[in-house]
């Protein structure tokens, strides 16, 4: 008799699919590994395991453990599945912006789930980095597996996932393409079928408000490069140990919307009912296809995970004309706004230390009714007319106090590409403006006047 004594004897060997549509008028051969044939419908479940199996090998997970993890959902899913193939319950901290679909589908498999902030810095106590470490800590006879920076990460990706792609394609791999998160996937593939062939080139797709480009690129971690974005499951606003940077030629960065579009594009022409980072690794891909593939050039991308997870988000057509994505406008990013702007687009910034009584008549002579507070180069602060009104009718004499004393949070940072929809359902009473970093590394501010222009013309 054939069967799986466990659903882990199921993990790996997941095949390769030749592209026929979205890759039109592209040299080369096109394959994608469709990793949604493991049990737990995403890559993740090859970590998942390995780290557990290390775990117990080492002796830090025994018996009627707990497993906690902070994830975006699928690494979340490979290790439940494991775990109760071993008898160890699961704790998950995911951040607020992953689908309902990834949290409710960890629920079913018997996990606690408990959901964290999203726009707030990695070492902050709320981040679902810092709660997952502190729960370790809490609970008696816990592992904490740290999939960003577990050596098991990429290796597992060594020992499967690289193998695999070099015997399917009979070593006839010239590009190799995968989004970057942890660094597991793309770190342990590239290593090991650079081994096989040093030529061969690997791409790394990177999200617009994540560090690895500009890294990469510079050595430099910038945190100015952070900014929110919606994909889900590539880019980072950390370094994880698994990013080897070595193994990574080149690194594209792709938006929300093209990611959210290819996704569906891949259902509708492929049959490829994947999830959101799918859509960002083969529109990055394809792009650097276009001008460096040759016709006998073979190109591998990996499908990371099952489109279950996105009913809510790419797949709901509400969700895409809500965000901008299904509709074409004038003046559609934040990029748009800034290139149509009519006037001057000088960012009028305000030091930190210049007085209050000073600002006002900055703003007064500049016509502007909020700015961003500067201390050198970095962004600490901002500062609006009705917030000094309401602070001077309080306490008059803070007109000669620096205006570090009153000012708010600073701006947050959004990417060129963010479009209208998003950045308005940013601005409220409390966020007055937006700030735009462009690729000349200028910075722009937007307002609630620059988008009611937009959507107005």
């Amino acid at each position: 008799m054939n069967y799986l004594n466990n659903l882990t004897e199921g993990i790996g060997n997941t095949p390769l699919l030749k592209l026929n549509s979205v890759n039109k008028g592209i040299k080369g051969t096109i394959l994608v590994k469709v990793e949604y044939f493991n049990p737990g419908n995403s890559i993740k479940d090859r970590i998942a395991l390995k780290m557990i199996e290390d775990a117990e090998e080492k002796g830090i997970l025994k018996p009627g453990g707990t497993i906690i993890e902070g994830t975006s959902g699928n690494t979340g899913m490979g290790l439940a599945l494991v775990a109760i193939s071993k008898g160890y319950k699961c704790i998950f901290t995911l951040a607020d912006k992953q689908s309902k679909e990834k949290m409710d589908i960890l629920r079913a498999v018997g996990a606690e789930v408990i959901v964290c902030p999203t726009n707030v810095t990695p070492e902050d106590p709320k981040s679902y980095y810092s709660v997952a470490r502190q729960l370790e800590k809490d609970i008696p006879n816990s592992f904490y597996p740290n999939q960003y920076d577990h050596p098991a990460n990429a290796e597992s990706h060594y020992e499967t996932t690289g193998p695999e792609i070099w015997r399917d394609t009979d070593g006839k791999i010239t590009h190799y393409a995968a989004g970057m998160g942890t660094g597991g996937t793309i770190s342990g593939t590239s290593k090991y079928l650079k081994e096989q062939n040093p030529d061969v080139v690997t791409i790394g797709l990177d999200s617009y408000g994540s560090v690895f480009k500009k890294y990469k690129e510079t050595g430099i971690f910038d945190e100015k490069e952070v900014y929110p974005y919606l994909t889900e499951g590539i880019g980072e606003d950390i370094l994880p140990k698994n990013v080897d940077f070595d193994m990574v030629d080149h690194i594209l960065k792709v938006t929300d919307k093209d990611a959210a579009i290819m996704t569906r594009r891949l259902a509708r022409e492929e049959g490829l009912f994947i999830g959101w980072s799918c859509g960002s690794a083969v529109f990055g891909a394809l792009e650097f296809a276009k001008g460096n593939l040759k016709e006998d050039d073979v190109m591998v991308i990996i499908l990371p995970d099952h489109g279950t997870r996105y009913l809510g988000k790419v797949y709901n057509d509400d969700w895409m004309k809500d965000h901008g994505f299904l509709e074409e406008r004038k003046f559609a990013t934040a990029k748009d706004i800034i290139q149509h702007r009519n006037g001057s687009s000088e960012l009028v910034t305000i030091n930190q230390k210049l007085k209050v009584g000073e600002a006002i008549k900055t703003m007064n002579q500049k016509g502007i009714d909020q700015a961003p507070i500067v201390d050198g180069s970095n962004f600490v602060g901002s500062i609006s007319d009705s917030r000094i009104l309401s602070s001077l009718i309080e306490n008059p004499e803070l007109k000669d106090k620096p205006v570090a004393d009153v000012m708010d949070k600073s701006f947050q940072f959004v990417s060129p590409h963010e479009t209208i929809d998003v950045m308005s359902s940013m601005l409220n009473r409390e966020t007055k403006a937006l700030l735009v970093r462009d690729q000349a590394n200028d910075v722009h501010i937007i307002t609630q006047s620059d988008l009611l222009v937009a959507m107005t013309n």
